[in-house]
């Protein structure tokens, strides 16, 4: 629901703040008033299209804000703000401002968004009809997802959506593989020579490496047996490492012997010591016997790192990936092997899927009909009133090609309207005029208030064209919508100005040759003021006055 509304330097307005109410709130004011112009302020907050004209003369720009009840939790609105990491608890505030240059900012609780996403989440919030006959019910791509919010049947919708998907899916893996399939029997006759080339050389994970520490041990033997020989020389010439620590130890025996347990420490590691320079030293001597000085193994070695790296290249590959390219050939020719059975397999899997979609779809199909006509009925029972007893609305629902089947299953729904018995149907915004269009969508509105996910409904002379009876009916019908969401009608009519709950008036002055428009709330005198207003004229009538009490009176009886 609409809270406030703060308008500054748009067109005619200097500085407007207004605070809304539930229920049915109605504007009315003389022709020229400026009543377009507040809603063409409400429009820019829901991303509708700015020029710089809107700018008050002499500003350098504009700015309007409004203020939102906060969604509910499991609302698509809440998905939405939290999605694009848009906090919110009590409030949403939507402040939107415009240059004079045309340059313009959009906020959400103060957080800086886009324009693309301000519609997207004004389209949540506010709906107007009249001004914007593009947008919400006139619009066909709507009409489908309308319908199924009015039919309340979200299961079906979802297990529709389910079966789609897992149709989709099967259909691509059946495609892939078939496309793998040809693929493979393409290139059968290179792949089975690309296999046999690759299991000649039968290399392995790591061998590269292998081969490359190999080779290069053998370019630098000499200097490694020298290194070798040094350290075996030190070790057991001249200063015998291994006697030394043997005397040592004696020594240390002795030692310990006067002191029971003293030096067990220093002796574990004498033992130790002794240990591991006897490994040592073996070590040493085996490395010195295994080194190799045979010029024969290492061309054989450089030969294969060669035919490895050539190899490697050929397939665009490391030479460790090698491997694994073997293994995607050889399971290429087994696909090719297996693969019309593959294929039969995962076109009996996508049949089984598409018949499951179709089954759902069909049932889904079916409750959007049944929830077309009890539609149908509900909004030809509210026609006549508004004097249109010879119009016609009908829901049709035709099946796409498969072509053009989704996730939403097969039905393409249309809202239609004929104004006279013999005239065919048409798309409800093509074939209505102005004043019919406007009674539509009030009699729609009156029905799909409870499904809507939208708080605020504005009708913008939704009575042009019809008085007595007719508007009467009409704005019965907006303080019954007004039950279920906030409604706010701009309207010249004195019997839908009668059933508002809250009453504005939109006024237009003059001082210092600058013109002023300006919005104010009136009292329950001035409201009887402004119906015998617009019942009377200019000149206000005693008969006028009792007149609107009447009305208004009505609206309590």
């Amino acid at each position: 629901m609409l809270q406030n509304l703060s308008i500054r330097n748009v067109v005619l307005i200097d500085k407007l703040d207004l605070n809304f109410k539930s229920g049915l709130s109605v504007l009315t004011g003389e022709t020229g008033a400026g009543k377009s112009i507040l809603l063409d302020s409400l429009g820019l907050v829901m991303g509708n299209r700015a020029e710089a004209s809107l700018v008050r003369m002499g500003e350098d720009k504009l700015s309007v804000t409004a203020v939102f009840d906060a969604p509910k939790k499991e609302s698509e609105l809440a998905r939405i703000l939290a999605d694009n990491e848009i906090d919110f608890e009590d409030e949403i505030i939507i402040k939107r401002t415009l240059s004079k240059d045309g340059k313009g900012k959009f906020f959400i609780n103060d957080q800086p968004i886009s324009l693309k996403l301000l519609k997207e989440i004004g389209k949540y919030l506010v709906e107007i009809h009249g001004q914007f006959d593009n947008q919400g019910l006139l619009n066909p791509a709507n009409h489908l997802s309308i319908l199924d919010s009015y039919g309340n049947y979200a299961e079906l919708v979802s297990q529709t959506k389910e079966a789609y998907l897992q149709y989709k899916q099967s259909k691509k893996q059946r495609a892939e593989a078939e496309e793998k399939l040809l693929k493979a029997k393409e290139e059968e006759e290179n792949l089975r020579h690309w296999v046999k080339e690759l299991e000649a050389i039968a290399t392995y994970e790591g061998e590269e490496e292998e081969l490359s520490q190999r080779r290069h041990e053998l370019m630098n033997a000499e200097k490694i047996i020298e290194n070798l020989s040094y350290a075996y020389n030190v070790l057991t010439q001249g200063t015998d490492v291994q006697a030394a620590i043997r005397h040592a130890q004696a020594a240390m025996d002795k030692a310990a012997a006067q002191v029971e347990g003293k030096y067990d420490e220093i002796i574990a590691s004498l033992d130790r010591a002794l240990i591991e320079t006897s490994e040592a030293i073996n070590q040493i001597e085996s490395a010195s016997e295994n080194i190799s000085m045979n010029t024969n193994e290492l061309e054989n070695i450089e030969a294969r790192l060669f035919s490895l790296k050539g190899l490697a290249r050929k397939h665009q590959v490391s030479v460790s990936e090698l491997p694994q390219v073997l293994q995607n050939f050889k399971s290429q020719l087994d696909s090719i092997e297996y693969g019309e059975e593959e294929i039969n397999r995962l076109a009996k899997l996508e049949q089984e899927a598409r018949q499951k979609y179709i089954e759902v779809a069909n049932a889904l199909s079916l409750a959007r009909k049944k929830a077309a006509e009890k539609l149908d009925k509900s909004v030809m029972a509210e026609l006549p009133p508004l004097k249109m007893e010879k119009a016609k609305f009908i829901t049709e629902i035709n099946k796409k090609d498969e072509s053009q089947w989704n996730d939403l299953g097969f039905d393409e729904v249309m809202f239609t309207v004929s104004t006279n018995p013999n005239s065919p149907q048409g798309a409800i915004n093509k074939i209505a005029s102005g004043g019919e269009l406007s009674r539509f969508m009030l009699a729609l509105k009156v029905n799909l208030a409870q499904s809507s996910s939208v708080g605020t409904m504005i009708f913008d002379e939704v009575d042009a064209g019809v008085g007595g009876a007719t508007a009467q009916a009409v704005g019965e019908r907006l303080a019954r919508l007004a039950k279920q969401v906030q409604v706010m009608v701009v309207t010249h009519s004195p019997q839908v100005a009668s059933r508002g709950d809250n009453h504005f008036k939109v006024e237009k002055y003059t001082e210092n040759n600058i013109t002023t428009t300006t919005v104010r709330e009136l009292n329950q005198e001035e409201r009887k003021e402004e119906i015998a207003r617009m019942l009377a004229g200019d000149i206000i009538t005693k008969e006028a006055r009792a007149a609107a009490d009447v009305l208004i009176n009505a609206k309590s009886a």
